[in-house]
């Protein structure tokens, strides 16, 4: 099988000056958008977004709206494709599903998890949602008689109510300040 290399060049453009693709068809819930901030505070662009090339010049996205809507004034890289309208809808439809498929790996997840030390109260909690949704996922046996004996290990814990979302920042961060681990919870 041949396989066409389609990235004509990496160009770095303000993020405000790239067309949204008007037939994007993903939506940003609020708590997508606070892990993106977190994460791109925390780390910085570590990926490009993906855009076509106009027949007037502009550069149209293909992938990457809610970073370029994140980042407006950015500089930030572009993958330049060499797709036209109708590859561009191809590569539109198939780019987040296909790298939906994956599978987890939960004890690797966990690790990565455990390993990781983020700040940003928003992608700790993206973080504890999706080890919590994998969990429930990957426990097959809740129905079964072959239910395999669970090992629990000790673990002390503080949960500590607060009166408000900015409280909990405040203890948030001034607990980690202090040296715990901490997750932020919220119910």
């Amino acid at each position: 099988m041949h396989i066409r290399d389609r990235i004509k060049e990496l160009r770095r453009v303000r993020a405000s000056e790239l067309a949204p693709n008007p037939r994007n068809w993903r939506t940003h819930p609020k708590a997508q958008q606070d892990a993106l901030r977190g994460v791109l505070a925390e780390v910085g662009y570590a990926d490009a977004l993906l855009a076509r090339e106009l027949p007037d010049g502009r550069l149209e996205l293909v992938d990457g709206h809610l970073r370029a809507e994140t980042t407006p004034d950015a500089i930030v890289p572009v993958l330049v494709l060499d797709v036209d309208e109708a590859e561009a809808v191809k590569i539109l439809l198939t780019h987040d599903p296909l790298a939906a498929l994956a599978e987890a790996d939960t004890e690797r997840l966990r690790a990565l998890i455990e390993d990781s030390d983020f700040e940003s109260p928003s992608v700790i909690e993206m973080l504890a949602q999706l080890e919590e949704e994998l969990t429930g996922a990957t426990n097959s046996f809740a129905n079964s008689d072959e239910r395999p004996a669970a090992v629990i290990p000790e673990s002390y814990q503080v949960v500590v109510e607060c009166a408000d979302e900015a409280e909990q920042q405040e203890v948030f961060e001034r607990m980690r300040g202090e040296g715990f681990r901490c997750r932020v919870l919220t119910l």
